[in-house]
């Protein structure tokens, strides 16, 4: 049985997670250091603008550090926090579960693609 507070417990970690590109930057830190270009090519379509907001949320709430290397060019490498890794077990969760029960998911998002597709031509 869940705690009646867990909502309120969890409410911190939904909103660092909750953030449109929040959860594919953390899936591309948990394979490493990243520079700020390699995220950008790695997440298109994602502005510049968002990847800049989303890694300053990460890095306010400790779940990132972001390291500044002088020189020319400049550049700057972000990585997971101790904080920051101790999320994988949600995501090992997260695709697990999709594993073992998100089969219809998939199905009704590749019915759905298919009507689109369908209206449109």
């Amino acid at each position: 049985m869940m705690d009646r507070t867990c909502p309120g417990t969890v409410e911190p970690i939904l909103e660092i997670l909750d953030g449109k590109w929040t959860l594919l930057l953390l899936f591309e830190l948990f394979n490493g250091t990243r520079r700020f270009g390699e995220l950008r090519r790695r997440l298109q379509p994602i502005s510049p603008k968002t990847l800049t907001d989303r890694l300053r949320l990460l890095e306010e709430k400790r779940i990132i550090t972001r390291t500044l290397y002088p020189g020319v060019p400049l550049h700057v490498e972000y990585e997971l926090t101790e904080g920051g890794q101790a999320l994988q077990p949600i995501f090992a969760a997260m695709w697990t579960w999709t594993q073992e029960h998100g089969a219809y998911l998939r199905k009704e998002t590749e019915e759905i693609d298919q009507k689109d597709q369908e209206e449109m031509g």
